[in-house]
């Protein structure tokens, strides 16, 4: 049986933000995964304002999950009693052939009508695939399905908040 990583989109953290009843049992639900859910710094970015209900809200997220490649975030993967081990994908960064990889993905993506390109959606579908086994926790299915199409993979899930 193979664990799934969680990859949160900003929907997933606007809906946590807000307190919305299926994003909160959700995120619940995983308090024991041992992977702690993934949240890519551009999404946190996109979900960040100065103002203290936001600050408070993500501030007690951001304890429980972790932000790759972040100095002050949790490690990826959580203690457990034979020892302390590392994600490699978490800690690793991209480097300049993922990033053309995810622009050449915003080029090729057959996204729904009237949606844009979106480079933080396709850094979310890159970061689930490179986790491997991973479900995205997300509010735009259709857009990360479209970059998920574009890589050309299969073993990602996405759930819809």
């Amino acid at each position: 049986m193979s664990i799934r990583v969680p990859v949160y989109d900003t929907g997933m953290l606007i809906a946590l933000s807000a307190r919305k009843a299926k994003a909160v049992q959700m995120h619940l639900g995983l308090a024991r995964s041992p992977h702690r859910p993934v949240v890519p710094g551009p999404v946190l970015a996109q979900v960040w304002r100065p103002d203290p209900a936001t600050v408070h809200a993500m501030s007690a997220l951001l304890k429980e999950c972790t932000v790759p490649q972040a100095r002050s975030s949790p490690a990826a993967l959580r203690p457990t009693c034979a020892g302390r081990v590392e994600c490699v994908a978490c800690a690793t960064a991209p480097d300049v052939t993922d990033w053309r990889r995810i622009g050449a993905i915003l080029g090729t993506a057959a996204l729904p009508a009237k949606k844009r390109p979106d480079a933080v959606d396709a850094l979310v579908a890159w970061t689930a695939v490179k986790h491997r086994s991973a479900v995205v926790f997300t509010s735009d299915p259709g857009d990360v399905a479209a970059y998920l199409e574009a890589i050309g993979t299969d073993d990602v899930h996405l759930v819809a908040v």
